[in-house]
């Protein structure tokens, strides 16, 4: 395996194109580096210069007098491949390659050289981060391989807080956006662990490089901007890993759009984009999607400061020298699904006896200028977080001054230190650096945006309860195991597209649609037979692997009754189908009773080409393809997550009945969807597109009917 900390935490580093001259980019990286105090030795690899920056320059990695742990590439990079076994040659265990022109340009060299960089890597076993990134920062060692401006002629120490445990970790694969999120959080006096900027991720992928610092375990909260993942069990590892620590994943993935969606044979992979693949698998793990980069900075504020005391729920308290204040900043909370609660009448008696008559403790809690003057800001947090109704605290304050905090200095630190409820701060007027250096050594983050002020506290209560859930585990399989086995036999037996009939005897096994199956018919009179013993309305489809959209091809007839309307309709849909697709073979039609009424949706499974199977569900019927009202989530999935991804919808009111409507039976759909996403797990070797489209759901314990079914194999 390679060593990632022989990258991060080298005995030595060589810099191989290290110049004076500061015009060029390794003139600037090697000036950095130097510019901080990194206890190590660096020796600059140069041909064409004896000394650099006053050190002794050496013209080959062969001729430095010790075995290096780390070289930072930063030449042309046809020349880089040669250099990298140069440097395995000389026994060293990672490297740092800056260097441009690889994959990301145009044409076939480029990715002809970073596939020498895997080959040369993979021989050495060296831990090789880039190419074409912009380096990265260890800020304990005071390692600064980059050329990044933010760690340019710096005034403040790498590590600008005095607030042990919190740090945060910084991976991106834009190294100009990896040093923007440390110059905004660094600005707020936030603790960093790292920064590392990953580039083209030729070799080491962001995650792998999480694992490392998980297993260390001096980061608490990671930061990433991702463009794409390239293993994915290495994140479903990791991310597992992140999730068991308690440790979050704040994320932002760029490459949104479904520009790039992959033509299906079914609704479910035509819906399936890229990105809600990714969102399923991030929503699963527990990672934390920012929107931008200042309110990802002010979430991960928010974790750094209260790691130990993530809320039990969503109600906060608001406590504030300001009415209007505290007044905007409810209504945020509101916004981000908070609740603000009336405080219970004990905790209210205790900070009425400090509050002015024009003072209120109902929540928000409003102590006026003359509550904060006497008591404090950190005294009437420390109050207010007693309420057993109460999950955090949110402090309105004025930071514009540090000089109002100094009467209260030993008390903020106490009351951050020992609350068990977590504290944020919004001050409405802007900060100043000393008020944001006390604040942030205190363990309180301070926030200048209300909404993402309101939103890390709901992050945070998000999060804890993600915790909750995911450490309680999966559960066992709700299908017995010879089921399991009959299901997979057929399914093997199938062709590569099963129609109706065939998908649901498959189904079955798994207690799926077994009801409403229906009898597969190849003459008018049998159709007409099956009608009778039905004894109801009946529907007729044509069956057949080669249609599969049985409506466009005027193969169904609904509502039928009565021997010559059941005939009838026989002989017209299956002169509709051939003449729709003149070769499709017909296996027969399907004789079903008619569903009663209910509200209709889509249920099915898609594969994600670098995933695997995911789950689907969202409104159904004709409505799915305009509206688009669709949640993913990888499988297997228990009965409270299938509940969870089913009221993501938009249309989830729906379910609960409205103007007079009766409530649907949620817990039948979740069946449907705890059974489908095992027989997915079950089959995802076999199976490539499931399709119920649509499912009725019956009024509150009347069950759900599978109107239609699907499956397409691999």
């Amino acid at each position: 395996m390679p060593d990632i900390r022989a990258l991060l935490w080298p005995n030595a580093v060589a810099v191989v194109g290290a110049t004076n001259d500061q015009s060029k980019l390794r003139g600037r990286t090697f000036s950095v580096m130097r510019g901080h105090p990194f206890a190590g030795p660096v020796y600059p690899i140069a041909r064409r210069e004896a000394e650099v920056a006053g050190l002794k320059a050496y013209p080959a990695i062969a001729d430095v007098p010790q075995q290096v742990d780390l070289a930072v590439l930063i030449i042309p990079a046809e020349h880089v491949p040669a250099e990298l076994e140069r440097c395995g040659k000389a026994g060293v265990k990672a490297a740092h390659i800056i260097t441009s022109g690889f994959a990301e340009e145009t044409g076939e060299r480029g990715r002809e050289l970073q596939a020498e960089l895997r080959r040369v890597q993979e021989r050495y076993d060296m831990a090789v981060c880039g190419p074409n990134s912009q380096g990265f920062v260890n800020t304990r060692t005071a390692l600064c391989p980059t050329f990044s401006p933010s760690m340019a002629l710096r005034e403040r120490p790498l590590i600008s807080t005095t607030r042990e445990g919190g740090r945060i970790a910084v991976l991106a694969q834009s190294g100009g956006v990896g040093f923007a999120f440390f110059d905004r959080g660094d600005a707020k006096g936030l603790p960093f662990s790292y920064v590392v900027t990953t580039g083209n991720e030729a070799c080491l992928e962001s995650f792998d490089i999480v694992d490392f610092m998980l297993d260390e375990g001096e980061t608490d909260v990671f930061i990433l901007f991702v463009e794409s993942i390239k293993n994915p069990e290495t994140f479903r590892r990791v991310a597992d890993k992140a999730a068991r620590a308690g440790k979050p994943i704040i994320f932002t993935k760029i490459g949104q759009s479904d520009a790039g969606r992959r033509s299906a044979a079914s609704h479910t992979g035509s819906l399936a984009g890229s990105y809600s693949a990714y969102r399923a698998m991030f929503d699963h793990y527990g990672l934390i999607e920012g929107r931008d980069m200042d309110e990802m900075i002010d979430i991960a504020a928010a974790f750094s400061c209260n790691m130990r005391r993530l809320p039990k729920g969503r109600r906060v308290c608001i406590v504030s020298g300001s009415g209007g204040g505290a007044g905007w900043i409810a209504d945020a909370c509101a916004g981000a699904g908070l609740e603000v609660p009336e405080l219970d009448r004990p905790t209210r008696d205790v900070i009425d006896a400090y509050l002015p008559a024009y003072g209120t403790s109902q929540n928000p809690v409003d102590g006026t200028a003359q509550a904060i003057r006497t008591l404090g800001y950190a005294r009437l947090a420390e109050l207010a977080s007693r309420s057993p109704i109460i999950d955090g605290v949110v402090v309105v304050t004025t930071a514009r001054s540090a000089h109002s905090y100094e009467p209260e200095k030993e008390l903020l630190f106490e009351v951050a230190r020992e609350c068990p409820k977590p504290l944020v701060m919004w001050t409405y007027t802007l900060p100043v650096a000393s008020s944001i250096a006390l604040l942030s050594d205190a363990g309180y983050p301070l926030y200048t945006d209300l909404q993402n002020c309101a939103r890390a506290m709901a992050a945070m209560a998000d999060y804890g309860a993600f915790l909750e859930r995911y450490r309680s585990g999966d559960g066992p399989s709700p299908v017995a195991e010879a089921a399991r086995a009959a299901a997979r036999a057929e399914l093997s037996a199938a062709g590569p597209l099963l129609s109706e009939v065939t998908a649901r005897r498959v189904l079955t096994h798994y207690g799926i649609g077994g009801r409403e199956g229906g009898v597969l018919v190849t003459t008018p009179e049998a159709a007409v037979a099956e009608a009778r013993g039905l004894g109801g309305p009946v529907v007729l489809k044509v069956q057949s692997p080669d249609i599969l959209h049985k409506t466009e091809a005027g193969g169904v007839a609904v509502g039928l009754e009565g021997d010559d309307a059941v005939a009838a309709a026989y002989a017209r849909i299956l002169a509709s189908a051939q003449r729709h697709a003149p070769a499709a073979r017909i296996e027969g039609v399907l004789v079903q009773p008619m569903a009663a009424a209910g509200l209709e949706m889509i249920v099915g499974v898609s594969r994600d080409e670098l995933f695997g199977p995911l789950l689907m569900v969202g409104l159904g019927g004709i409505h799915v393809e305009v509206l688009k009202d669709v949640a993913f989530a990888p499988v297997p999935l228990t009965p409270a997550a299938a509940e969870r991804l089913v009221r993501v919808l938009r249309a989830a009111p729906l379910l609960d009945g409205v103007r007079g409507a009766p409530a649907a039976d949620v817990p039948a759909v979740v069946d449907i969807l705890v059974r489908l996403s095992h027989f997915a797990a079950d089959n995802a070797d076999l199976v490539s597109e499931i399709d119920l489209n649509p499912v009725r759901v019956h009024a509150s314990g009347q069950g759900a009917t599978v109107l239609d079914a699907l499956i397409a194999k691999r």
